[in-house]
């Protein structure tokens, strides 16, 4: 299937997502609910606003539910195995940016 095109904005209203995505309003509350990783910001009067970001993981969680035909179990797995290894590679370079600023730390209290 062909991602819809988003429009180039910052923030997005439910009723423009629901538009993009092809869904109700209802749908992407529940889907707050049953995917803790997703979750928009709402604003100072409670109104969810949407990032980009947002929109893009509302359109793959539609994706795993309605066309792959996860169960929400199965897609909250499948979303977790996506963001798993993504954090181990960042882990991994915290872990050198750490141990190269320390080394830097050493080399600077030898010369003092």
């Amino acid at each position: 299937m062909a991602l819809p095109k988003i429009p180039d904005k910052l923030f997005f209203k439910i009723s423009e997502v629901c538009k993009i995505v092809g869904v109700e309003p209802y749908v992407l509350r529940f889907w707050e609910t049953e995917f803790p990783s997703y979750a928009p910001e709402k604003s100072k009067a409670g109104h969810r606003m949407y990032k980009r970001k947002d929109v893009e993981n509302v359109l793959r969680i539609k994706e795993l539910l309605y066309e792959r035909g996860f169960t929400i179990a199965g897609a909250r797995k499948q979303l977790g195995k996506v963001k798993g290894p993504q954090k181990t590679v960042r882990d991994d370079v915290l872990q050198r940016i750490r141990k190269d600023l320390q080394d830097i730390l050493t080399l600077l209290r030898r010369k003092t």
